[in-house]
């Protein structure tokens, strides 16, 4: 089955950059980085399918979204 993790990762990311862009100043959003990806440290290979988005708010606060498939056993 596939797996959406980037499509999803994209749309939140990019919700969170027009509510920057079109609601100042009633936004909270300070900043959005990249979307990362979930790779190993030395080799670069995909380790899973998880993305992880870092993003501030207007007082510097960091906070980190991460976008992962939920396992059938986590359940």
């Amino acid at each position: 089955m596939l797996a959406y993790c980037d499509y999803i990762a994209d749309r939140i990311k990019r919700g969170l950059e027009y509510d920057i862009r079109e609601n100042r100043p009633y936004t909270k959003v300070g900043e959005v980085g990249p979307v990362k990806l979930d790779l190993h440290l030395t080799e670069g290979y995909f380790l899973s399918t998880r993305k992880t988005i870092h993003v501030s708010d207007l007082n510097g606060k960091m906070y980190k979204v991460t976008i992962e498939e939920e396992n059938d056993y986590e359940n």
